[in-house]
């Protein structure tokens, strides 16, 4: 919001603003609405939207100065407020929906059962099918380039929007991942967070080369139990989860991406949108899957709940192969922090579960000191 990459070389569009454009709190209320929808089904095709509908109004005129020229009565122009199904995915939801879908699974465990196979087998036909689009991408991916670029007025001009576009992005990982990571595991871990970072300095090479924080799971595994010594027990629970739900890289570049394609189109961004998009950013970068580019296809979330042309995905599509390489290095950094925060948090446990005789030999002594002071009570009475 501050770079503002997306109005570089004309700054009127930035204060282009709709004169239908519902306010801050309605914005915010939409958000609510569409978090829980009414039918799931109708979910899939419809949203919630706040409309302004504009009626005129004939008010009769108390002037004083009333005149043969002036007996009319005056009309002016009102509007009313009216929550519509507007055309569109709710996908954020339906991602809540699958959020406590998910929980309700996991508690009835055996129950429940065949419903995990059946998503589980849905997800894997899901990944092949993505798959095989993949194999196809890049000849897609060059004639989506190749339209925009017919359909723009000044090609040099956006060119220079996507380099200030790519140097936000860069800027926002750094920030994140130089600043808040390691100020977050020095408050909690009391330890030096850059020479935990220069541990994991393999796993984030090999992240940038892969683009996938899956691909890179055994490597980062590796690095937190050899160089920063953490627990295995640690890091092989935190780790996988982390590789598959802590995006915390993705979520920053799906909300920058966002805000650039609504200044490329002129669309005003006030506080309720930008919420929205911070929120929606966030929740669908834990659905994203741990492969390479997966944060293109959770952005259509984002770009749908503010109302933004998903086409426009194509614009950043060029610069989106080094920027996916960047977030996902900051991705991987946020998952070793939290193994290396997981394991400070979890030290007494691990102590108590690796020295069970001796918790066992301490209650026993307890005991044995307490009998001995209540036998001393009886017989001094």
């Amino acid at each position: 919001m501050t770079i503002k990459p997306g109005t570089y070389g004309n700054q009127d569009i930035n204060n282009k603003k709709s004169s239908d454009d519902v306010n801050a709190v309605e914005a915010l209320l939409d958000l609510i609405r569409n978090c829980f929808p009414d039918n799931l089904i109708s979910a899939t095709f419809s949203k919630k939207t706040t409309k302004k509908k504009f009626i005129k109004v004939e008010k009769e005129n108390n002037s004083l100065l009333t005149t043969e020229n002036n007996m009319d009565n005056i009309t002016t122009k009102e509007y009313t407020l009216s929550v519509v199904d507007s055309p569109g995915i709710n996908m954020l939801g339906i991602v809540v929906v699958s959020i406590f879908f998910g929980v309700v699974i996991s508690r009835l465990q055996k129950k429940a059962k065949p419903m995990l196979d059946f998503f589980s087998s849905l997800y894997e036909v899901s990944m092949m099918l993505v798959n095989l689009v993949i194999w196809y991408s890049p000849v897609g991916i060059f004639f989506l380039i190749a339209t925009q670029v017919i359909k723009m007025k000044d090609p040099e001009l956006v060119i220079q929007r996507l380099g200030l576009y790519c140097l936000t992005v860069i800027v926002g990982l750094i920030g994140h991942g130089f600043i808040v990571l390691p100020l977050l595991y020095f408050a909690i871990v009391r330890k030096n967070p850059f020479v935990y970072m220069y541990n994991m300095t393999k796993a984030v090479i090999t992240a940038l080369a892969t683009s996938s924080s899956s691909a890179t799971l055994p490597v980062t595994i590796e690095c937190l139990e050899v160089r920063n010594k953490v627990d295995p027990r640690i890091t092989k629970f935190v780790v996988p989860i982390g590789a598959t739900v802590n995006m915390d890289g993705t979520a920053l570049y799906e909300a920058v991406a966002s805000i650039f394609i609504a200044q490329v189109n002129g669309m005003h961004m006030d506080i309720g949108k930008v919420i929205t998009v911070s929120i929606t950013s966030t929740a669908a970068a834990v659905g994203a899957a741990g492969i390479p580019q997966a944060g293109l296809v959770t952005m259509l979330i984002v770009l749908t709940a503010v109302g933004l042309p998903t086409s426009d995905i194509a614009l950043i599509l060029a610069v989106d192969w080094f920027l996916d390489r960047c977030r996902t290095s900051i991705n991987v950094l946020g998952d070793s922090y939290g193994a290396g925060i997981i394991a400070k948090l979890s030290q007494n446990d691990l102590e108590a579960l690796d020295n069970p005789e001796q918790n066992g030999k301490a209650a026993c002594v307890n005991e044995i000191m307490i009998t001995d002071s209540e036998d001393e009570a009886d017989t001094n009475l």
